[in-house]
């Protein structure tokens, strides 16, 4: 087993998990929502793209083309839907995207059947950059991982230096006393769940180029962001993607120890940080 290819196939597959876990983390920190659909919803980002490119359009283009359509599609699913779950009782909004991860799955198999699938990349997926003789990175997984970063550091600023960040702040941290000051929670919610799915439709797309996809991949997807958020520590984007190369890495050390090891190691992982650290390591602080 050579440790430096481990080490940069663990951190890349960390960068794919941080990107399904960051909308995740998103929805939760503001709203401390829990959408157990979430996995569904990358799924269901990766076959609009793949349906995009079936009605003829360039890979990349549709994968511009599903970002807004996710935008629209996480305001309209908060405002009409989510907005009614909210409340001290955590219970309603598991149940409602308990429900909507069986509409998806079931939406998709009438659809798109049970074949798995991938997006087309136009070769994108096959290209890899030498680092050494014996060491070689998809340029693909590395875009992922790119990303990943990017879009964690585009997070931290925007709660941290706009006007728009501060609301998202200001109703995570006592919704009540944020609506006497002006805010509209409900409009914060839903722009809040709209940039959430951009992350998804981004995320799933990416997993659609860098694999297949099936309708019924959505509870694995869901496992990955979950273990990754609950590990960096709930509602921290750092420490969401600390987690998720965490698990990526030992996943990738199992893989190299037995090839049926890999997921379960990633598990027992999780286990280990959820005993000995169980509010994560980089939990949200508030002030």
């Amino acid at each position: 087993m050579n440790p430096m290819e481990t080490l940069v196939q663990g951190l890349l597959l960390g960068g794919l998990y941080g990107l399904f876990a960051l909308g995740q983390s998103l929805m939760f920190g503001v709203m401390r929502l829990t959408n157990t659909a979430h996995g569904d919803f990358l799924i269901l980002g990766a076959f609009s793209s793949l349906a995009l490119v079936a009605l003829g359009l360039a890979p990349w283009v549709a994968l511009l083309a599903t970002l807004p359509l996710a935008w629209v599609a996480g305001y309209a699913m908060q405002r009409v839907v989510l907005n009614g779950t909210l409340g001290k009782d955590p219970l309603p909004s598991l149940v409602v995207t308990f429900g909507l991860s069986i509409v998806i799955q079931n939406l998709l198999l009438e659809l798109f059947s049970a074949d798995p699938r991938s997006i087309d990349s136009g070769g994108f997926d096959q290209l890899s950059w030498a680092v050494t003789d014996s060491l070689s990175v998809g340029v693909l997984p590395l875009t992922i991982l790119a990303l990943a970063v990017a879009a964690t550091a585009g997070l931290q600023w925007l709660f941290n230096h706009t006007a728009l960040g501060r609301s998202f702040r200001a109703v995570s941290d006592d919704r009540e006393i944020a609506e006497l000051m002006g805010l509209k929670s409900r409009q914060v919610y839903a722009l809040a769940t709209a940039l959430a799915f951009v992350l998804v439709g981004l995320a799933g797309t990416l997993q659609g180029m860098r694999t297949t996809v099936a309708p019924a991949d959505g509870p694995m997807l869901l496992l990955f962001a979950f273990e990754a958020v609950i590990m960096g520590g709930m509602g921290s984007f750092w420490g969401t993607l600390a987690g998720a190369m965490l698990l990526g890495l030992t996943q990738q050390v199992g893989f190299r120890l037995d090839p049926g090891w890999g997921i379960w190691a990633g598990h027992l992982m999780f286990l280990t940080v959820l005993v000995l650290r169980p509010q994560g390591l980089f939990p949200k602080t508030r002030g």
